[in-house]
């Protein structure tokens, strides 16, 4: 008769030629692939249109704004009237709120008077992604600033908005000459 003795799973498995070893090398490899992305999503990339290489716009614009590109005329016309170049139409500019246009933001605080900001947000270089509640916004840390002179209101940008000076010529917005 002949003595067997259980033998234990890593016994079979080391019968089985390369199970363990791939086993092993999918589970490191999984890992290293969501160690990657993980770190690619921490990097910024120097492609985007902000800055500091962040695209964020993931929230709508809301009623009462407009987004870049939405707002008429973004630059190189001229009104011909002896003004500056045209920004955007004064209709396009609700009382109250505004229009984020490529480099600026426009607003309307109060009826007939308009003003312009820079577009770049003063804490870390995000673009403003929407104008609420009489509130220019930037999402990327949730700054706040007024739309009636750019100063933050809250959120951790010090700085207010650099404003430009902008005048009503005729049904346009335009920058000061």
């Amino acid at each position: 008769m002949t003595d067997v003795q259980p033998r234990t799973d890593a016994e079979i498995q080391q019968d089985r030629t390369g199970t363990a070893s791939t086993r092993r090398v999918v589970l490191m490899g999984a890992g290293g692939i969501g160690a990657a992305a993980a770190l690619a999503a921490c990097g910024t990339d120097s492609s985007g249109t902000n800055p500091n290489g962040t695209d964020f716009n993931n929230n709508p614009v809301p009623a009462g704004s407009t987004a870049a590109g939405d707002g008429g005329d973004t630059g190189g016309g001229n009104t011909g009237g002896g003004g500056g170049t045209v920004l955007v139409a004064a209709s396009k500019v609700a009382v109250g709120g505004g229009v984020i246009l490529d480099e600026l933001v426009v607003t309307q605080p109060a009826e007939g008077t308009f003003k312009a900001f820079s577009n770049v947000c003063t804490h870390q270089g995000c673009k403003v992604t929407e104008i609420k509640n009489k509130q220019i916004v930037c999402r990327c840390h949730s700054s706040f600033f007024s739309i009636e002179d750019g100063s933050p209101i809250s959120g951790p940008a010090a700085q207010p908005l650099a404003a430009t000076a902008v005048e009503l010529d005729g049904d346009n917005v335009v920058a000061s000459a």
